[in-house]
């Protein structure tokens, strides 16, 4: 039985470090050649395994995609929501509202240092008209409408919205303003540091949901 266990616990390590290895490969040719310019067989080569161990660990292209955004979202292969890393439970744990929106802020800031390389081909490709690229946007772009919702559900039942504000329009404005797009053009179009760019997401979110600071 204990041998059983270990021999077990050696192949899931030894599929665990192929899955990684496939990731790390597909994140490179993502970045170099984009979707388009990248096959599961140059995928294969450069993580030094067969087409077939690419489709049997991960899946297709489309999902190796999936799969290197999620992972590079999250910086490890931890199955942890952001929500519950650091900068999320410092969200969750913030007694003021406009301190939880800073720290946000401080997610989206974090979560584009490491997807920064990926979001071009969200913005070019997905712009193309890529089918399989399309898609993937589409699923992530729900998953992040799903995580907005839940901050503005949040901030609603902890602080209160602002007059005349929904929920459902609160979670919107944080579905908008926190997307990649936004990030791109300020800070790689425009020159915003990544410090500006965080101080004026972190004040906008929190003037659009709680309402501008008011005067002495």
């Amino acid at each position: 039985m204990t041998t059983r266990r270990y021999q077990s616990a050696v192949r899931a390590e030894q599929s665990r470090a192929t899955r990684q290895r496939v990731l790390d490969a597909a994140r490179a040719l993502f970045v170099r050649r984009g979707y388009n310019g990248t096959t599961v067989e140059a995928i294969a080569a450069r993580a030094k395994v067969s087409v077939q161990t690419v489709y049997n660990t991960v899946g297709g292209k489309a999902a190796v995609l999936k799969a290197v955004y999620d992972v590079t979202i999250a910086g490890d292969t931890d199955p942890i929501p952001m929500i519950e890393r650091p900068t999320g439970r410092a969200l969750r744990a913030s007694e003021d509202g406009r301190e939880a929106m800073r720290l946000y802020a401080r997610m989206s800031r974090e979560i584009y240092e490491r997807i920064g390389p990926l979001v071009p081909i969200l913005l070019t490709e997905g712009a193309a008209g890529d089918r399989e690229v399309r898609a993937f946007i589409d699923t992530i772009e729900s998953e992040r409408a799903v995580g907005t919702t839940n901050i503005a559900r949040h901030v609603a039942s902890r602080f209160g919205l602002r007059a005349g504000l929904s929920v459902e329009d609160a979670a919107d404005i944080l579905w908008t303003l926190t997307s990649p797009d936004v990030l791109y053009r300020l800070v790689r179009r425009r020159g915003w540091s990544l410090d500006h760019f965080e101080r004026w997401l972190g004040e906008t979110m929190a003037d659009s949901l709680l309402g501008p600071v008011k005067d002495a």
